[in-house]
């Protein structure tokens, strides 16, 4: 079965540790921190954090829940 993209990066998030993390959100920031180049660039950037936000909330859930156990 096909899994989707998300799924797939958020498995993959699952997997990294710290350092991993680090270096994956470092790269995303140089994404982030380019100049505009498109018109609907800062839409898609707002868009962007907000899906990480709530990617990190939801871990920060699960690590609550882990140390509660």
């Amino acid at each position: 079965m096909l899994q989707s993209p998300k799924l797939a990066i958020l498995q993959s998030l699952d997997a990294m540790d710290k350092v991993q993390m680090e270096e994956v959100l470092v790269y995303i920031k140089g994404i982030l921190n380019q100049p505009e180049r498109t018109p609907d660039y800062k839409a898609f950037k707002k868009e962007a954090m907000k899906e990480i936000r709530q990617a990190l909330r939801q871990e920060n859930g699960k690590q609550k829940l882990r140390i509660a156990v």
